[in-house]
């Protein structure tokens, strides 16, 4: 009795052994080849793939499997799948008897569990052996995984020829479509050809394949699947006549994800329409571009709200030989800003209470610490509005308010709007940060403006509010954001409606080559940008739907005669909007602001002696802003032409009148671009000292006529023109007819080359005093 009870439990513990190695048999995880990486449109359709590490087209795993296919396939590999607990002894049992009746393999009878066990194995060898083993797995996966996870898996890494694995790659390589868009027929081909990969021959009649095929829809026919007509009508398709390339839509976003999520599959917020109409735009600029030797461009599409990429096109959608850098992704890539962050810092100064809308900003000759800023078109405005500033990017005025405003304030600004590419201190930059000075990427911009309109969309929504991931960078992917109010922005909503308001106003220097009037029935607030040498061409436009940032250069660096934010950006960037619907424009946000008078001449708040004034909505600290400095009152004769002091007429007969007056050397520059100014009346005759001469010129002096001597090579060179003032610690502003030279103290000596013939040299000094003399250059 004590032997029986032995042999019993060493029988039961074996089993137990061999249960415990059976449950442990399977592996966690049946594959570990790698995936292709692959890109979809938001509505799932495909937009790029990349080849797998091993150099197979397998597309990661499916997440459903399309009809057809499904029906194909269990129809062809395994009606009984969902009856069966992963072997079928009747399928096993027949396979056997026609075996024995061929005398060698003709059926193996495997389920599609059992398939799939041989193809996680790897090539084991097809023995009885490996059929017993492969039998005990299936039985031990279908307890782990459902009959859906299971026929996934299968579908997921059956071979379907060459370097195709799974149903999706298969499907897009020999049809061109996705699988769920096959018709019968090309989906019976599909089911049929793991079962002998060998078989596919695109673009040559295969008779075997084209019979199997065949045979299955036959099936299909006997058991009422699919109806005559369509059995008949798909025996008519061909077999695949070509491989096609995977789709290659968005080849820069692949190339993003790729680094970023390798070997996945990514649903994108791209719209697939806008996407492919975008990369059309692009082809057809770069062919104009091209005739200039510009040779790159870039386009971000952004839905403001969502903040999600609707298009990205990260250079020549046509990569060519990549000669010229088109596998560059440009989006990513660091370009001098230019002039592209200038709405940034009026925000701010706008938000700081600093400056209102109209404030008068100098545009004159400029010199701090050794740094001369110069506008676009060498010229300068004397005075200009704060909001004009902006709007004809004027780089005198911009230097002159970040100056004020502090360039730690806006680095620290930047920062806040994530601005991922500062990464040397504030000083490094110093006041050439607002003009080229540093490096941004397409990305962290177009995150940076859309930024701005969503915290105005959400204002109005959320009455008042704001969330703390309103600014943030842009996203690829549908993802959740924080709905946590914020209470510090790096921007206020009032500023930021200043701000794109001032950005309406297309007016732009019709120096600036290229420049055409953009007419659009929308309202667009953007703002372009050229970096130094005309190497990066920026334009950013935005309206309350949707955000374009383009960016057109040489991936090289290389730059260009005409290569403008203006002239070459810009028209691409209208055009990407003339695909977009128009919505309504930003409701202002009025409880941020307020409603005041200000002097129509000077921008200010209405000062004592401001005779007119119009009303401007402000932001609440510009109350704290200076009264109008500019108007005063001044003294005039009955005839009032002339100035005059009580020494020489009675104070009764003075008629006293407000004048606006801007300081010298600002007034010299107006004066001369606003023909309605009028300068202060002189003084009457006898009424004040004469005043003396405080500049003239050294040389030339006693003849007008300069000598420019040539060079050992023969070409002319340089004459060396010098002044004299009155004061030692005078600078004087040289200009050779209207063009600005630049500026000199103490010693007042500058080397001008200029063609020979008749010219005007002016001299103008900080207190607005003028010198005028004409020359005539000769070379000897």
């Amino acid at each position: 009795m004590k032997k029986v009870k032995l042999k019993y439990w060493v029988f039961a513990g074996i089993g137990i052994v061999l249960f415990f190695f059976w449950w442990f048999s399977l592996p966690s995880s049946l594959f570990a080849d790698p995936t292709s990486t692959v890109i979809e449109s938001r509505d799932g359709e495909l937009l790029g793939a990349h080849i797998a590490n091993d150099g197979q087209w397998r597309f990661p795993e499916v997440e459903t499997v399309p009809e057809k296919y499904q029906t194909c396939v269990l129809t062809f590999e395994d009606r009984h799948f969902y009856h069966h607990p992963g072997i079928n002894p009747v399928s096993l049992g027949r396979a056997l008897i026609q075996n024995m009746q061929s005398g060698r393999i003709v059926s193996g009878g495997s389920t599609i569990t059992m398939q799939l066990i041989r193809l996680s194995r790897k090539g084991k060898a097809r023995t009885i052996g490996q059929k017993l083993i492969e039998m005990s797995l299936a039985l031990r996966a279908e307890l782990s995984y459902s009959k859906e996870e299971l026929l996934k898996l299968y579908v997921s890494h059956a071979p379907f020829g060459g370097n195709v694995v799974g149903l999706d790659a298969a499907a897009w390589r020999y049809f061109g479509r996705s699988a769920e868009d096959l018709s019968w027929a090309e989906s019976a081909t599909l089911a049929v050809l793991p079962n002998a990969p060998s078989l596919i021959y695109p673009g040559r009649r295969n008779e075997l394949l084209l019979q199997k095929r065949d045979r299955l829809l036959d099936l299909l026919l006997k058991r009422g699947t699919i109806d005559e007509t369509t059995c008949r009508l798909a025996k008519l398709e061909p077999l695949p006549q070509q491989v096609f390339a995977v789709s290659q839509t968005a080849t820069h976003l692949l190339n993003r994800v790729l680094e970023e999520y390798p070997g996945q599959r990514v649903v994108t917020t791209i719209d697939r329409q806008i996407q492919f109409q975008v990369n059309d735009l692009v082809r057809q600029h770069l062919v104009g571009l091209r005739a200039n030797e510009i040779h790159n461009a870039a386009v971000l599409v952004m839905n403001v709200e969502k903040g999600q990429v609707l298009a990205y096109v990260g250079n020549s959608p046509d990569r060519g030989d990549g000669q010229h850098g088109e596998q560059v992704d440009v989006i990513s890539a660091r370009r001098s800003s230019g002039s592209i962050l200038k709405p940034f810092l009026y925000a701010a100064m706008q938000d700081d209470g600093t400056i209102l809308p109209s404030t008068l900003v100098p545009d004159i000759p400029t010199q701090i610490g050794g740094f001369s800023p110069q506008n676009f078109n060498l010229q300068f405005e004397g005075v200009v509005p704060a909001s004009q500033a902006l709007s004809k990017s004027l780089n005198i005025p911009a230097v002159r308010m970040l100056r004020d405003f502090g360039v730690d304030r806006f680095y620290s600004l930047l920062k806040k709007m994530h601005f991922s590419t500062l990464n040397n201190p504030a000083d490094h930059y110093g006041l050439s940060l607002i003009l080229g000075g540093a490096e941004v990427n397409l990305w962290d911009l177009a995150g940076a403006y859309a930024s701005l309109g969503r915290l105005l969309i959400h204002y109005e929504q959320e009455d008042g509010a704001a969330f703390i991931d309103d600014f943030r960078k842009p996203v690829y992917r549908e993802s959740l954001f924080s709905n946590k109010e914020a209470k510090n922005l790096p921007v206020s909503a009032g500023a930021t409606w200043l701000t794109l308001e001032a950005l309406l106003k297309v007016n732009r220097p019709d120096e600036e080559l290229g420049w055409k009037s953009f007419s659009s029935a929308r309202r667009v607030a953007w703002k372009t940008g050229t970096s130094f040498g005309f190497r990066d061409g920026w334009a950013v436009g935005m309206d309350r739907n949707f955000l374009v940032a383009v960016w057109c250069g040489n991936a090289d660096g290389e730059g260009r005669p005409g290569l403008t934010g203006t002239a070459a950006a810009a028209p691409l960037m209208f055009d990407v909007f003339n695909l977009l619907p128009a919505g309504k424009w930003f409701t202002q946000p009025v409880d941020e602001m307020e409603e005041v008078p200000v002097c129509r001449e000077s921008g200010q708040r209405v000062g004592t002696y401001c005779e007119r004034a119009d009303t401007l909505w402000i932001m609440r600290k510009g109350l704290n802003t200076a009264a109008c400095p500019y108007h005063r009152i001044i003294h005039l004769d009955p005839s009032k032409r002339w100035q005059v002091t009580a020494n020489c007429v009675s104070v009764n007969e003075m008629e006293h009148q407000s004048w606006f007056v801007l300081p010298p050397v600002m007034e010299w520059y107006y004066k001369r671009r606003n023909p309605f100014y009028q300068s202060l009346p002189p003084f009457l005759p006898g009424c004040s000292e004469k005043v003396q001469a405080v500049m003239e010129m050294i040389y030339p002096r006693e003849n007008n006529q300069v000598f420019v001597p040539v060079q050992l090579d023969g070409t002319p060179g340089e004459v060396i023109l010098e002044a004299a003032h009155l004061s030692s610690l005078s600078t004087i502003y040289w200009h050779l007819d209207e063009k600005y030279l630049g500026q000199t103290s103490r010693n007042h000596q500058m080397p001008v080359d200029p063609k020979p013939g008749k010219h005007r040299i002016t001299l103008v000094d900080e207190a607005g005093n003028s010198f005028e003399k004409e020359i005539v250059v000769a070379i000897r």
